[in-house]
């Protein structure tokens, strides 16, 4: 059973572990550059709102682009920071700063935000033809929105996502962060997601740039109000509407940093046991997969005798393998790729607690709001 696990893993899931699908490969785009809103739901951003301001504002788009940035109730300065990002670069008459509404019952707080993001942008009097929706905390390089805005207009998609970079310095940010990509793609391979005959659905956050007429005949951010993974619900009601694609990049970078073991945990738990759609019996079959899937291989190799040996080394090896394109985008040793199993044991631990906090009534928690029972005021 191992074995045909990491021989239907590596073979037959769309290749997810080659880590392929990029931004780099988009030819050149000769046709008009349609009008983009970036929209940022910041909440207590200080920190990080003027460099993504700044980052945005900066693009070498050569058609319209304005940004807006909710401010969800800071209490930091998050608005005068964001401002004096725009105007130091001259830019200020391209930003729009909107004081958050208070949170309405039913909703995430995010998604709250990125609604009046979207009703804003609604009464421009140019409305635009894309909306990027993108966090506090993620940079752009001068050149990331035209090829963004070239692939979409390309391929026709209603939904063009980049999976960011993210920030990978520290000891906790090197183990955990290349294994969450690695896992996020086995998830959800961004193959079968830009294939239109194939179910899968997914998103990042981070980055996404969609259509505003096909998120409207969606039904808008009302369509998904309670999602705690709002990025793959978002992707899922999109691709009803049309092609989508994910990919990797280079050029997109978040700055939050995750400095220790503790940083990891709060992030993993925030949404863990909402993947599994608050089900005990789906957390219980997801360990035991997962024990499956990783620990088991292991277990075989040191303690098995005989072909069972022979198998969990292999099984273990070809792990190893799978594991190294992901490391080696992050720029990381190839001597990460063997604690994998180990890796996954302490993510197991994570997903537990993230059922744990739920049952406290702490799940999803950010930023003082504890959203995962949202679904509950519908």
């Amino acid at each position: 059973m191992v074995l045909a696990i990491w021989l239907y893993l590596v073979a037959a899931r769309g290749a997810f572990w080659l880590a392929r699908e990029r931004d780099a490969d988009v030819p050149p785009w000769d046709g008009p550059w349609s009008a983009v809103t970036a929209i940022i739901p910041a909440r207590d951003e200080a920190a990080c709102v003027g460099r993504t301001v700044a980052s945005l504002l900066g693009q070498d788009y050569r058609g319209a682009f304005n940004l807006i940035v909710v401010d969800d109730q800071s209490r930091d300065g998050t608005a005068g920071v964001a401002r004096e990002a725009a105007a130091a670069i001259g830019a200020g008459d391209r930003l729009t700063v909107v004081t958050g509404r208070a949170l309405t019952a039913g909703w995430t707080g995010k998604l709250w935000a990125q609604h009046q993001g979207v009703e804003l942008a609604e009464q421009m009097p140019q409305r635009p033809t894309y909306l990027l929706f993108t966090d506090a905390d993620i940079v752009y390089a001068p050149d990331a929105l035209s090829p963004l805005v070239a692939r979409a207009q390309q391929g026709g998609f209603v939904l063009t996502s980049l999976m960011v970079k993210l920030h990978c310095t520290s000891f906790a940010e090197r183990m955990f962060v290349p294994a969450f990509i690695f896992f996020f793609q086995m998830l959800y391979p961004f193959a079968w997601v830009s294939n239109p005959r194939r179910a899968t659905a997914a998103a990042a956050g981070g980055c996404m740039l969609v259509r505003r007429d096909a998120l409207r005949a969606a039904g808008g951010m009302t369509a998904i109000r309670n999602a705690l993974i709002d990025d793959c619900a978002l992707a899922k009601i999109l691709k009803e509407r049309g092609p989508i694609w994910l990919g990797l990049t280079e050029r997109v970078h978040s700055i939050r940093d995750y400095p220790s073991l503790a940083d990891i945990r709060r992030m993993v738990s925030r949404s863990a046991y909402a993947q599994l759609r608050y089900s005990p019996l789906i957390l219980a079959g997801t360990i035991c997969g997962l024990a499956l899937t990783y620990l088991a291989p292991v277990a075989l190799a040191i303690f098995a005798r005989g072909p069972a040996q022979l198998i969990g080394i292999f099984v273990w090896v070809l792990m190893t393998f799978a594991f190294r394109p992901t490391l080696r985008f992050y720029g990381l040793s190839m001597l990460w790729a063997p604690a994998l199993p180990a890796i996954a044991a302490i993510y197991m631990a994570f997903t537990l607690d993230s059922a744990y906090q739920h049952a406290r009534g702490r799940g999803g928690m950010w930023k003082g709001r504890a959203q995962a029972n949202v679904s509950e005021l519908r």
